[in-house]
């Protein structure tokens, strides 16, 4: 497979022109308007962030992208499906409100707003994984396969089990309805090692399912009520809390690279990613910490998978945000150093099985030609 084009422009403005104007230039540039547009359903994917959380994209940047999309005959809608932990994203009324109270509404953004699961969640459809491996048929959000072309828009940052959270994660897991959600999540239920447990509650406050309790003054996990998505895991301090299977991040790795490629495959897409304030966490955590790694820039593609890798490299390459998690980490007289910025932020993850699992499946290709542009 030959290399992938993947556009590039840092967040220099002393041209005048504005970041939005700039995001626009670049998708271009990367050749969004060579998809068929006109009077086509075109589902822009993106996470309208947690309530209390403050890194998630501003709304700006989807109208951006929204507006090209229109002014070529596109009918563009944002869209997510809900989440599988309980928060202000569980159902599509909460979830439009937490859209709107984070800025996402129709005049800041130019079109509607569709949550893809329906209201509870359910409104899934079964779709087949080209190649598959682990996962047959995905489920997925219904309006987002229902869409004739399919964009994603992402906020490039750390996360706490698949090591970043980028266009594959924004894919595979953001379009999988709860059901698909929990099926991506279900090949690991975590431990709690008492003898290392200080009562402290930060895993029980973390956990969306109500699963954690107190017995005796150490966490105890209700494996009934779990629902293996390992918050908990990030959330303890003191490695008190691990998976039971060894490879569960690994698999979540390779399953969100299926579910990727079952919602890419068969029509036209585009994928878009920003890395800016790159917080160590997911923006599904109702706060985010300071970014452990500076603004770099916009990047564009028509591959997922070599967009990953190349907002990957770009990271490894830029030095730690000193007050951060990740420099924290490296300051520790006692720190194992990975030398790779997402393990040394956050030491349990796993991110190169993601982009190894969907170039194996055809998603993609790792090999890239980086463009770069004003």
């Amino acid at each position: 497979m030959e290399k992938a084009k993947v556009y590039f422009t840092d967040f220099r403005a002393t041209n005048g022109i504005n970041m939005p104007d700039k995001l626009a230039k670049l998708i271009r540039r990367a050749g969004i308007e060579e998809i068929p547009l006109e009077g086509k359903f075109c589902a822009i994917k993106m996470h309208f962030g947690e309530l209390g959380n403050l890194a998630f994209l501003r709304p700006n940047y989807a109208k951006a992208v929204a507006d090209v999309l229109k002014g070529k005959g596109g009918m563009p809608f944002l869209t997510d499906c809900n989440t599988l932990y309980p928060g202000s994203r569980k159902n599509a009324l909460e979830h439009l409100d937490c859209a709107n109270l984070n800025g996402f509404n129709t005049v800041t953004t130019g079109c509607q707003i569709i949550i893809g699961d329906g209201l509870r969640g359910t409104d899934d459809i079964a779709v087949p994984v080209p190649n598959g491996e682990y996962i047959k048929e995905a489920m997925i959000g219904r309006a987002i396969m229902d869409a004739d072309v399919f964009i994603s828009l992402n906020h490039f940052k750390g996360h706490e089990m698949t090591g970043f959270g980028g266009a594959i994660k924004n894919i595979g897991m953001g379009c999988g309805s709860r059901a698909g959600k929990m099926l991506q999540h279900n090949e690991g239920k975590p431990r709690v090692d008492a003898s290392l447990c200080r009562s402290c509650r930060r895993c029980a406050k973390e956990c969306g399912s109500d699963a954690i309790s107190y017995e005796s003054g150490k966490a105890v996990i209700n494996e009934d009520l779990c629902k293996g998505c390992g918050r908990c895991i990030g959330a303890c301090a003191f490695d008190a809390i691990e998976n039971v299977n060894g490879n569960a991040t690994e698999l979540l790795c390779f399953k969100m690279a299926e579910y990727a490629y079952a919602v890419c495959a068969g029509r036209p897409h585009f994928h878009i990613s920003l890395v800016v304030d790159v917080s160590p966490n997911c923006d599904c955590h109702g706060e985010n910490d300071v970014p452990i790694l500076p603004n770099i820039g916009m990047f564009a593609s028509f591959d997922p998978v070599a967009l990953d890798q190349a907002c990957a490299d770009a990271c490894q390459k830029e030095a730690p945000v000193k007050n951060s998690q990740l420099s924290d980490n490296l300051a520790r007289p006692d720190w194992h150093f990975y030398h790779d910025h997402w393990k040394d932020s956050n030491p349990n993850v796993r991110w190169e099985e993601t982009l190894i699992q969907a170039e194996k499946i055809g998603l993609g290709t790792r090999e890239y030609e980086l463009i770069t542009m004003k």
